[in-house]
């Protein structure tokens, strides 16, 4: 346990440093205001960090990427702010807890309750139209299917946005899982000790676990309009594809985007690239198809 804890802080400082130094004199949105939250969870008190947006927008739940153990509200500060600036919504950035610390569901359960939460308590946020729109990359886009599974349906919950989602456990299979077992950053060997730390005692077959293996999920039919996004450098890759196309094969409306140039990563931690600043332009564009607000 000490050591996985000591490799879990050692990832994170890394993961701190390469995402300070790649936005270094280069965040977008930094005339945004911004404010700081203290959510109430069952397990305690949760930090959020809120983007100010319009009140003609919906409100954007934000759950970070990095494997359910790193990443916090500044590694994924410069997004955040690029998709405000960009869609102009408001958007609420979580920062739940993290593995090996707090191993599974706690992250789960920390974005749960927090987006209860935020939904009832909307009309006292920064300005939003009564809408929300649940998003994430990689193990927040994992959360985002999961919360929005749990909640749905809401109609207050307009939309879902993953970001190269993680959905499947790595004995999945998945040919992605293969071709790109050392696409960096994410390797396969990364990704699976991100998974088995989350996971700690739980064996990918335990009844709990359907909570974080959203693809083993037979209904998707309540989901709202999703927009899903794949990189090609990414064991992630098939993943999320697969969940698209059962999400299609359920009804919903489903917009689909792959990057056939951009590896795992590509929307926060590589700077203000041209894969980058397309993904939040193509996000801008999708919120713009939702329903502009909850029906009487």
């Amino acid at each position: 346990m000490l050591l996985t804890r000591l490799k879990a802080q050692a990832f994170r400082a890394y993961y701190n440093w390469i995402n300070r130094k790649v936005w270094a004199d280069h965040s977008t949105g930094q005339d945004i205001d911004t404010s700081h939250l203290v959510i109430p969870v069952s397990a305690g008190d949760m930090r959020a960090r809120m983007y100010h947006g319009s009140a003609e927008r919906p409100l954007i739940i934000y759950y970070h990427g990095g494997g359910w153990c790193i990443g916090n509200l500044d590694t994924h500060d410069a997004c955040c702010r690029a998709i405000a600036h960009a869609s102009g919504c408001t958007v609420v950035a979580l920062d739940y807890r993290l593995a090996p610390e707090h191993p599974f569901p706690a992250a789960h359960n920390d974005c749960l309750d927090g987006t209860k939460w935020l939904i009832e308590h909307l009309e006292h946020l920064a300005p939003n139209n009564g809408t929300i729109v649940l998003a994430g990359d990689s193990a927040g886009g994992n959360l985002t299917a999961a919360t929005g599974a749990s909640l749905l349906p809401n109609p207050k919950i307009a939309g879902t946005c993953m970001i190269y989602p993680a959905t499947e456990h790595y004995l999945a299979g998945l040919p992605s899982f293969t071709e790109h077992a050392k696409s960096k950053p994410l390797t396969m060997p990364i990704l699976r000790w991100f998974m088995d730390t989350y996971l700690a005692e739980h064996a990918p077959a335990d009844p709990e676990t359907k909570t974080i293996f959203v693809n083993r999920r037979t209904d998707y039919r309540h989901f709202p309009p999703s927009l899903i996004i794949t990189a090609e450098r990414d064991p992630l890759r098939d993943d999320g594809k697969r969940l698209a196309i059962k999400m299609r094969q359920a009804g919903v409306a489903v917009s689909y985007e792959h990057y056939a140039q951009e590896a795992h990563g590509f929307a926060s931690s590589e700077g203000p690239t041209d894969g980058h600043l397309h993904l939040i332009n193509r996000i801008a564009e999708w919120l713009d198809s939702l329903p502009k607000k909850v029906d009487a």
